[in-house]
């Protein structure tokens, strides 16, 4: 029996309400037999919990019982810090009470965990944007952390890169993604589910609408498919190129990692001299010759055709800017 693991029972069932059994289970990676025993351990010491039967049904608390924040290891409290850096606290429009928050944890805690979780905190510091580009200016944000706690819908204009540019949408707010630095709000329209680039909101505008996000929404797995459809539809081309072993080091400094593993897998070697030949998938012609033309006389196209002779054409604008022609 864990000791940790009927006091995370106890934390899900006062955070959660009612939860199912198979619920407990899949939140602490248990079995539902496991589950079982430790609700009935729990019981036993005299902690109030009962079974609501029927098919919503499922274990919660006695209404008003609370149990207090104890049994914490050093690796929960030091773990509690990283979860209020301060960059996206401030994003959000949460830095105060981030900070209070903190203030009120520590003073909660024994004097060695707290002065453990201080340390750590201190030693910390989150700097979400890439190299080479400026934090996204992000006006909206903290409408839209308003409308999603409070499950209001947001009339947008918005800016996207396909024809009409500018389009206009009732968004109805299901969660914020922080993703490299940059804000992005999952919502739901009439239609479909979809996912909005924060600085690309000109205007935003709660509604009087109230809406219900569905129960089995999950933010996490929605955007991992997200990604995995972005990547397939990312890309829908390749080309073969030909590397020297310079370019083979420089390639991660100037493409993306997936593009670099495909190259990777994909290489073979044609001489003596290093230089390998493999195939790369690419989004466009001019996207690829943007890339490729990073690598200098480390890289040969080899094909397509059209991406060679978009390589060929941009070499001899700049052999002319320079007088060399």
């Amino acid at each position: 029996m864990s000791v940790g693991r009927l006091l995370s029972v106890m934390l899900l069932l006062q955070s959660r309400g009612r939860v199912p059994a198979q619920g407990i289970a899949d939140e602490l990676g248990v079995s539902v037999r496991t589950a079982y025993r430790d609700l009935a351990r729990l019981r036993s010491a005299r902690v109030p919990v009962y079974a609501e039967p029927g098919r919503k049904g499922g274990y919660q608390l006695l209404d008003g019982y609370r149990t207090r924040l104890t049994g914490m290891s050093q690796g929960e409290a030091r773990a509690l810090f990283f979860a209020g850096l301060p960059g996206p606290a401030a994003d959000l429009g949460i830095a105060s009470e981030m900070t209070a928050a903190w203030l009120k944890l520590l003073a909660a805690l024994p004097a060695e965990l707290g002065e453990q979780a201080a340390r750590t905190a201190a030693v910390f510091h989150l700097d979400a944007p890439a190299w080479y580009r400026e934090p996204e200016q992000t006006p909206y944000l903290t409408l839209f952390v308003d409308a999603v706690l409070t499950r209001r819908a947001v009339d947008v204009r918005y800016r996207r890169w396909r024809a009409p540019q500018e389009v206009c949408r009732r968004l109805r707010p299901y969660g914020l993604v922080l993703k490299s630095g940059v804000w992005y709000l999952v919502a739901a329209t009439e239609n479909r589910i979809g996912t909005y680039r924060v600085t690309q909101v000109l205007d935003a505008v709660l509604s009087d609408e109230r809406f219900n996000r569905p129960q089995d929404f999950d933010l996490g797995a929605y955007w991992a498919s997200y990604l995995d459809d972005f990547q397939t539809r990312r890309y829908t081309g390749t080309a073969t190129i030909r590397l020297s072993p310079r370019g083979r080091r420089r390639l991660p400094d100037n493409i993306p990692p997936e593009v670099v593993r495909a190259v990777d897998s994909t290489a073979t070697a044609v001489g003596d001299d290093g230089w390998v030949e493999a195939v790369m998938p690419t989004e466009s012609t001019d996207h690829a010759c943007g890339e490729l033309l990073r690598l200098g006389t480390d890289v040969e196209v080899v094909a397509p055709d059209e991406l060679r002779q978009a390589m060929a054409a941009t070499v001899g604008v700049l052999a002319r800017a320079y007088g060399l022609h």
